[in-house]
């Protein structure tokens, strides 16, 4: 699994670029003697192991995209990929542990299959694109795992994942009942002013200056309208971008960021405050402004039923002590999806070393982003207690 995870590491792909990723995985698959479809959702794989007893169907899930990260020279396999995102040559990173979840699973699927005659049921191994979301203007992701049928033939009665996280110690994992991870809208803010020479600011429409009454606006939405005892809601502006140089007050203003929520009425409220608070922060400097707000993932919900069935098995393969429920976060995944067409359980692996400080550990997503492979095993003996448990378990 390490051989593995360092290969992917020092050769990450981007979202929907996954090719050699998907063929490595593809073909391993294919020499466990798994049933394999590929490619799907334009580079992802499912394989199908059927059990040597009858039962029920479940899948396993890992994702495999990078980021458009530099990596830090932290590791001696750090990446030097580059790629284009948006225009934009950028370097590649594995920089949200993709790379170990796809080595873990590719673990789960060689103990598996080497214990076929005891499972009871069929497993169905997905390797999925694009979690951290397509390029602008194409499909992709769990969305297109399933609208090309990764979950209909066969038809799993539960999914199950896990995501490696950073400053969670080895050894250890973390899980949630009910509402776990928060849905992610994307939004793209255009303001429309008039431009003018930038000595003479009175004579045009800043749309820079309405840009920045419009951030500040949309912080109280979160701060002072919403009642945030029911649960958290970010709302961050990530990019602004505007005129082309230093004497010209332009015409348009674009800014671009993220809503996270995880109550569905208050994302609903969320949408219409924003709407209102841009439209009128424009309005009253003369400017007109239009919001486009995207659905980019639901709610990540772990059945309740299903996370007390499944407790047992997570315990056996990490012992009962280092079994832990936590808060709701504010990060986001299109696992979600999956929990549309069936119960699913979403639950967090170690991956901080033993005795470090997990305030201190490197974030998701960023250039120093670390990971300890120590603790994989754990997430393979976690995916083989599932499946080898769920059809007892669910029965209790």
């Amino acid at each position: 699994m390490v051989e593995w995870r360092r290969h992917f590491h020092q050769n990450p792909e981007l979202s929907n670029h996954e090719f050699k990723t998907g063929k490595l995985v593809a073909d391993y698959l294919k020499s466990l003697g798994l049933e394999v479809r590929y490619p799907i959702a334009k580079t992802g794989v499912v394989g199908i192991l059927r059990g040597g007893k009858p039962g029920p169907v479940i899948a396993l899930r890992s994702d495999m995209d990078a980021l458009p990260i530099t990596e830090r020279q932290h590791v001696p396999f750090f990446s030097t990929a580059v790629d284009t995102f948006n225009g934009k040559t950028v370097g590649v990173m594995h920089a949200c542990g993709h790379d170990s979840h796809i080595a873990i699973l590719m673990g789960a699927a060689t103990v598996l299959s080497k214990m076929k005659n005891d499972i009871q049921g069929t497993v169905i191994f997905l390797f999925q694109p694009a979690e951290e979301g397509p390029p602008e203007g194409e499909e992709g992701g769990a969305k297109l795992m399933i609208k090309e049928g990764a979950l209909d033939n066969p038809k799993p009665e539960a999914v199950f994942g896990l995501h490696i996280e950073s400053n969670i110690e080895v050894g250890n994992i973390h899980y949630k009942q009910g509402g776990f991870m928060a849905a992610a809208d994307q939004f793209v803010i255009t303001i429309n002013g008039k431009g003018s020479h930038g000595s003479q600011p009175w004579k045009g429409i800043d749309p820079v200056i309405v840009a920045a009454q419009i951030i500040e606006g949309l912080q109280t939405i979160v701060s002072r309208q919403e009642d945030i005892t029911k649960a958290p809601a970010v709302i961050t502006v990530a990019t602004i971008n505007s005129g082309v140089r230093f004497n010209i007050i332009p015409e348009q203003c674009v800014m671009g960021g993220t809503i996270r929520t995880l109550d569905s009425k208050m994302q609903e409220d969320i949408h219409e405050r924003i709407k209102r608070t841009v439209q009128d922060i424009a309005a009253s400097s003369g400017a007109t402004a239009d919001v486009v707000i995207e659905n980019k993932t639901l709610v990540t919900f772990n059945d309740s039923a299903l996370v007390t069935t499944m407790l047992p098995a997570l315990q056996a393969a990490a012992g009962k002590d280092h079994v832990q429920p936590q808060n709701w976060v504010t990060g986001a995944e299109d696992f979600s999806f999956y929990g549309t067409r069936a119960p699913s359980f979403f639950f967090y692996l170690g991956g901080m070393p033993k005795g470090n400080d997990p305030d201190k550990a490197p974030p998701h997503h960023t250039a120093d982003f670390y990971i300890d492979e120590s603790g994989f095993d754990v997430g393979v003996k976690a995916f083989c207690q599932i499946v080898l448990n769920y059809p007892t378990l669910k029965g209790k």
